[in-house]
């Protein structure tokens, strides 16, 4: 009873205040108002209430002493008590729209859900609201709240002035702390939006009740440095003493408190955990964005009051609060009562005479929404107009300084009044302004003061140290690699170009040229490594990494298949049966498939996943505490989206078959011509392991991994070109110079005893051959009828093996088994050739060094003819 009883008196004490204003002057035209707002004591706002009605007094007083055509009209206010409840709002707005007058206008509506509500049914009511209030953002659509205004800026202008904010200062990761109310959520929502279309990154958002410290600790969890806060008045307090506890203030961090209303600071005026100075402390340096109040002009508005004047006369009318809200509560009356003269003076023109009505409802209405969006004058807030729906307005941007600012700018008498915030917590500092107009942040920088010596860091700052092969480094190992490629094209030319006597001395075989063009491939890759940004453009150093992948896989894949085919045919005839000799020593068909698997690989690379030139930085870092840097290395080379699947692909393939050759190897070590192959296929496998395991395992360190590398590809290839290529120049070399010697002998004798003497020499030594001939054939014959009843007829196939026995020869195992028929089969092999053709260089024959001679015939290079 005692509660309705002070709801009744508030009412009747807010009639006693308007009503006299209310009274009819003389021949005034009554314009009827709609006002509602929150009267009773239960909804908590009745402060507010009582700080609004004298500013509503004081518009309609300045309304009545203007000049025609506002002049002539008084605008009359039926109040209608909200309560904060939508269903006692709805109550009362239908009773009085049902007893009449017909109204067109509704002012007020202090209480977001039956704002709210109200916003979405004015179209089928034929109502149009102004509201004193920031409208929340999520009432920002047009098309169902497009007869509301607000002569207080939206919610969303605030999150916006946020954003611009942000962007001044190039801060790209924040944090959230909202408290959780509804209109303060629906803030939040919007900010979140808004972010999105932005390059911001909402790190953590957190929202508290009633414990703020849990929230923090999150914040600080995932290392937040600008925090924006959206928190109502008295919450400040409560929220700056967990950061003073929680260390979150400092040079370090920044808080942002964009609650959206217009009120000024209030720290310290709750009680705390936390002492004044503590809160002082944390609260240093903060940013706060609230909507400006009054005008900073001095000149008097539309209603010939100007800002200073208007406050004084507001603050000396008896009995009045001071409310946030006064001033927008001001111009919403203003803004109301001339769009509703000029609807009537629109009427009064197109009307008839004698006519008492002439335009229908929905004209006024369309009328009148025309002209509030029209609207534009100079109020006690600023200029007053709207796009959208939404006042054009300013936000003003206040650092809180602690004690050195008290007396700075902004913190001003009519900045304190106004908001009702005079503290000793009083410190905000005026440093700028955010224009919803042109929607651009402007910061006076002068008067600005960070903890710092600047503004905090969105997060630790990494400081990239590049690592790069120096270039002396790389004139080296290119050196080495030239000098490598230019012995590699000596041999292949050689090769290439005296094929058929390089034939002879190597035995027949034919994958000398695919093994040096392996050997030259993998050399020049060298060439194309080491190389960075600082001597050629990322485009041509994109398709050196192409360059470089292919030269050195098709170069090791040439290399090893010459390799593993020579390895593979020694093996054949010294482990298999002769009989299966034939088809395993055709290889042709594996050397195909390992070069196009090969192929096949790096196509699919090259087109799926092509290697890019990109900056790597590398896990280990160096934090500096004190600037708050971490120092991390980098490197630049190339790379790719999957490129350790790629490599394992690569690797997958290529150890089995490197494993088999070096199986291979293991079982020909003890061949007279197959030392130097395995040795040299050990070799290939051994650093191509090395090398692989450099590149990964130094890959953070670009200079040790190129040089190292480099030197494990050269040494492998050198190591093969001296081991297969060095003996085989070296006796090509001693044979031509025996060669030429023979004939400078036979030059002399020829210039020296005459042509008859050597017709006649040559005549005795070919009966000198056919006599020995002769006794070389009775002596085979012996011998072979001797073999035949010790072996038992087994001496058909030793002339024919020859050749694989000079291959597969191994040490003797011991002296005991020397006259075994095994060993004197061998002696004979290797005797009657050498029997038979021991003379033959005396006189013009060719040498009889390789066995490959009695399967090519040809003619003898300096036989002498008579």
């Amino acid at each position: 009873m005692m509660a309705r009883f002070g709801r009744v008196r508030e009412v009747l004490r807010l009639l006693l205040t308007v009503g006299p204003v209310l009274v009819l002057a003389g021949v005034r035209l009554p314009v009827p108002v709609l006002w509602m707002v929150p009267v009773g004591s239960g909804s908590g706002r009745q402060n507010l209430t009582a700080g609004v009605a004298p500013a509503v007094r004081l518009a309609l007083q300045d309304l009545q002493r203007q000049a025609a055509p506002l002049g002539n009209h008084e605008v009359q206010l039926q109040l209608l008590d909200s309560q904060c409840d939508t269903a006692e709002a709805l109550k009362a707005l239908f009773d009085t729209l049902w007893a009449g007058p017909r109204y067109l206008l509704l002012l007020g509506g202090a209480c977001p859900p039956v704002t709210a509500l109200l916003a979405r049914s004015l179209p089928a009511l034929n109502l149009l609201q102004v509201s004193f209030e920031a409208p929340p953002p999520n009432l920002s659509n047009r098309k169902w709240y497009g007869h509301l205004f607000s002569t207080a800026p939206s919610a969303r202008q605030v999150n916006l002035a946020a954003v611009r904010l942000l962007q001044r200062y190039r801060w790209r990761r924040i944090g959230l702390l909202t408290q959780d109310r509804a209109e303060l959520t629906e803030m939040r929502k919007d900010l979140s939006r808004q972010l999105l279309k932005t390059d911001i990154e909402l790190a953590a958002s957190e929202s508290f009740s009633e414990d703020a410290c849990s929230s923090l600790k999150r914040l600080k969890d995932e290392d937040v440095r600008i925090i924006v806060a959206q928190l109502e008045d008295g919450s400040v307090t409560e929220v700056f003493c967990c950061a003073y506890r929680l260390d979150l203030f400092g040079p370090r961090y920044q808080w942002i408190v964009a609650a959206g209303g217009p009120s000024g600071w209030r720290l310290g005026w709750r009680p705390s955990a936390c002492s004044a100075n503590s809160l002082l402390t944390a609260a240093d340096g903060s940013f706060r964005l609230q909507v400006r109040q009054l005008s900073a002009a001095n000149t008097p508005g539309v209603s010939g009051r100007t800002a200073q004047n208007y406050l004084e006369t507001y603050l000396a009318q008896e009995g009045s609060g001071v409310s946030p809200l006064h001033a927008f509560a001001y111009d919403a009356v203003w803004v109301g009562a001339r769009a509703l003269v000029q609807v009537t003076e629109a009427a009064k023109l197109s009307g008839r005479p004698g006519s008492p009505r002439n335009v229908s409802e929905e004209e006024e209405l369309k009328m009148l929404l025309e002209a509030v969006r029209n609207t534009q004058f100079e109020g006690v807030t600023g200029p007053v107009s709207f796009r959208n729906g939404e006042r054009m307005t300013v936000i003003e941007l206040v650092q809180f300084q602690g004690e050195a600012s008290c007396s700075g700018p902004g913190s001003g008498l009519v900045q304190k009044l106004s908001s009702g915030s005079v503290s000793p917590g009083d410190s905000g500092v005026l440093v700028g302004e955010f224009s919803t107009t042109s929607q651009q942040v402007r910061i006076r920088d002068q008067l600005l003061r960070f903890k710092g010596p600047g503004p905090a860091k969105d997060r630790t700052q990494v400081h990239l140290r590049r690592r790069h092969v120096s270039l002396v480094l790389y004139a080296v190992v290119s050196s080495a690699a030239a000098g490598t490629i230019f012995i590699t094209l000596v041999l292949l030319c050689v090769v290439i170009f005296s094929h058929r006597r390089w034939l002879l001395r190597s035995g027949g075989s034919s994958m000398d040229e695919l093994l040096l063009l392996g050997l030259l491939l993998s050399s020049s890759s060298v060439l194309c490594s080491g190389l960075d940004r600082t001597s050629l453009p990322d485009r041509t150093l994109e398709v050196l990494c192409s360059v470089r992948l292919w030269t050195l896989s098709l170069g090791h894949t040439a290399g090893f298949t010459a390799l593993f085919t020579n390895t593979w045919k020694v093996y054949s005839l010294c482990r298999v049966e002769p009989e299966h000799q034939t088809h395993l020593q055709q290889t042709g068909r594996l050397q195909l498939w390992i070069l196009l698997l090969d192929l096949f690989v790096l196509t699919s690379w090259q087109i799926l996943d092509p290697l890019r030139w990109l900056v790597l930085q590398h896990g280990s870092e160096e934090y500096l505490a004190e600037q708050d840097v971490v120092i991390r290395p980098c490197s630049e080379g190339c790379s790719s989206t999957k490129l350790d699947l790629w490599l394992t692909a690569v690797y997958a393939y290529k150890a089995p078959l490197l494993g088999l050759g070096c199986f291979l190897a293991w079982n020909i070590r003890a061949a007279v011509s197959g030392k130097l192959l395995a040795l040299s296929m050990f070799s290939l496998a051994a650093f191509s392991a090395a090398a692989a395991s450099a590149a990964l395992l130094l890959s953070g360190r670009p200079a040790v991994s190129f040089c190292l590398c480099s030197i494990l590809i050269l040494s492998c290839n050198i190591f093969i070109l001296t081991g297969l290529f060095g003996p085989q120049i070296y006796c090509m070399l001693w044979s031509s110079a025996g060669l030429q010697q023979t004939s400078e002998l036979q030059d002399k004798a020829a210039g020296g005893e005459g042509v008859d003497r050597l017709t006649r020499f040559n005549q005795d030594l070919r009966s000198q051959s056919a006599q020995l001939d002769v006794q070389i054939e009775t002596i085979s014959m012996e011998l072979s009828e001797m073999l035949q009843e010790e072996t038992g007829g087994r001496l058909g196939n030793v002339l024919t093996s020859a050749h694989e026995a000079l291959v597969c020869e191994e040490k003797p195992s011991g002296v005991d088994n020397i006259n075994s028929p095994e060993h004197v089969r061998r002696r004979l092999s290797f005797q009657l050739p050498i029997l038979h053709h021991a003379y033959l260089p005396v006189i013009g024959g060719v040498s009889s060094s390789s066995s490959s001679l009695f399967s090519t015939p040809h003619q003898p290079d300096h036989l002498l003819h008579t």
